[in-house]
């Protein structure tokens, strides 16, 4: 499943080049940068719709530890992507 996932993610980035849209990197390379190997170890970049990354957490100690720290984080990720508007974390599966 995870090919198809990343060839439907490529497609859809090739198709908003192509139309003028931003060809920096996507929020999801973004949110790898920004974030430490341990965060990155209990999230899971869900989706991104409309200038919000939807980011799934694996316990509520994450989800508090994500959100005290989400505007230092939304900063530094509007630094390298001008798409993100807002971050957004929610309980949820991250595998």
């Amino acid at each position: 499943m995870e090919g198809i996932k990343d060839t439907v993610l490529n497609v859809i980035k090739t198709l908003d080049a192509k139309r003028g849209g931003e060809a920096g990197p996507g929020p999801e390379d973004v949110l790898k940068k920004v974030l430490t190997k341990k965060e990155l170890g209990h999230i899971k970049i869900n989706y991104f719709k409309k200038g919000v990354v939807y980011v799934n957490v694996d316990s509520s100690s994450w989800l508090y530890q994500m959100n005290l720290h989400k505007e230092a984080l939304l900063s530094r990720v509007k630094k390298d992507s001008s798409a993100v508007k807002d971050i957004r974390f929610s309980i949820g599966d991250i595998k």
